[in-house]
């Protein structure tokens, strides 16, 4: 089975999934993806799986979705 390639940010935000990475410098996993509006961002591999707490929510910074994106 293959890992999820979209997710929805507890903001509301889509991003696609696009790869795990390695930083050069120190060998920190990192994940890259893309938002909707097309900006590709890259964030450490354990910040992007993280749980956060908003409103009192502690909930995954980023939440997997089925392979068509939506809920």
């Amino acid at each position: 089975m293959s890992a999820a390639r979209h997710y929805r940010h507890y903001k509301g935000g889509l991003y696609e999934l696009l790869v795990e990475a390695v930083l050069e410098a120190d060998h920190t996993p990192v994940m890259v993806y893309r938002g909707q509006d097309g900006k590709v961002w890259v964030r450490p591999r354990a910040a992007f799986f993280e749980t956060v707490h908003a409103d009192g929510v502690a909930q995954p910074r980023f939440r997997a979705l089925d392979d068509a994106g939506s809920d």
